[in-house]
């Protein structure tokens, strides 16, 4: 793609039976947005029309067939729309490897319909990296200067601590600290480490984690030149005030990481995939299949995804 063409962003629409279609429309209906990019929709067209019946000149949408399409209720998933967000995927996939498209916006998907299939769906993140052949990636949230990152994903809480373990803290720390650098261009990224425990542990006193398994990654990514602070305590470190002396903050898991965020910043919020050969963002709601077309969906967070993908490509 020439630079001086717009760049060519992939939109999936989700689980045709949430809020992606109708969050996707409303961006696109914004003439602010659809100036940015030249947009590939991918979904079933049948199902976006009910959202947008105007045709854009620069938006251009791929039908899927497979599967056909049918009639659907609204806000009740089941195994054809599980198997169409997974097509809406898989095209996305085609089109990024063939170099039809330069990044890709995705909308939520429900991963209880398509486990349902019999297909281990973790998340767009693992899918993704896993069809790249990537090893190393992570989930960043970004929103107005505040970006997080977490060190275990989708898994449940009483795992966490065997999960946590020094090679994996350092290599979301490295992949941290080299995404600020190629993908944000900051020039000496400013990292702060989460502890595991309340209060970081107090010193071992609540908890060892952070002396035996997060402090060596934090000492091993100093000795590899990153400015990297912590283990800092999570209850303090997302406040504004103190939040803003960093580049980015590495938490231990999902909830650490996310439930901060979304609180601050919900309409704005990003989910970018760090690690991949292009770059990937989505929304940070999920499917909201309670007021799926019911008109009332936000596309704010779907624009700012938009927004973001367009200016790290």
């Amino acid at each position: 793609m020439s630079k001086t063409k717009k760049i060519i962003i992939g939109l999936t629409m989700g689980d045709p039976t949430g809020i992606g279609p109708e969050v996707i429309a409303k961006s696109l209906l914004k003439p602010s947005i659809r100036r940015l990019a030249h947009f590939i929709i991918i979904g079933h067209y049948d199902i976006y029309r009910q959202y947008c019946k105007k045709n854009f000149r620069n938006c251009t949408f791929v039908n899927i067939q497979d599967p056909p399409f049918q009639p659907i209720p609204l806000g009740r998933p089941n195994r054809w729309s599980a198997q169409a967000s997974l097509s809406y995927l898989e095209k996305a996939i085609d089109l990024l490897k063939n170099k039809k498209i330069a990044a890709l916006v995705t909308a939520p998907v429900s991963k209880d319909a398509i486990c349902q299939l019999g297909i281990p769906f973790q998340g767009h993140t693992e899918f993704l990296a896993q069809r790249f052949n990537i090893n190393r990636f992570g989930m960043m949230f970004v929103a107005n200067g505040l970006r997080s990152i977490i060190v275990t994903r989708h898994i449940p809480l009483n795992k966490v601590s065997k999960a946590v373990n020094p090679q994996n803290v350092y290599e979301t720390i490295l992949l941290t600290d080299q995404t600020l650098k190629k993908v944000f261009h900051i020039k000496r990224p400013r990292i702060a480490v989460c502890g595991l425990n309340p209060h970081a542990g107090e010193g071992g006193r609540i908890g060892k984690e952070e002396v035996y398994r997060i402090m060596p990654a934090i000492q091993r990514a100093r000795k590899s030149k990153i400015h990297v602070v912590g283990p800092l305590a999570a209850d303090t470190l997302f406040s504004p005030m103190i939040s803003h002396r960093f580049d980015a903050i590495v938490a231990m898991y999902h909830d650490q990481g996310l439930i901060p965020v979304k609180t601050l910043r919900f309409n704005q919020l990003v989910n970018l995939t760090i690690g991949l050969p292009f770059i990937r963002t989505s929304p940070a709601h999920g499917t909201a299949f309670d007021i799926a077309g019911q008109n009332k969906a936000s596309p704010s967070s779907m624009i700012a995804a938009i927004k973001l993908a367009v200016k790290l490509s």
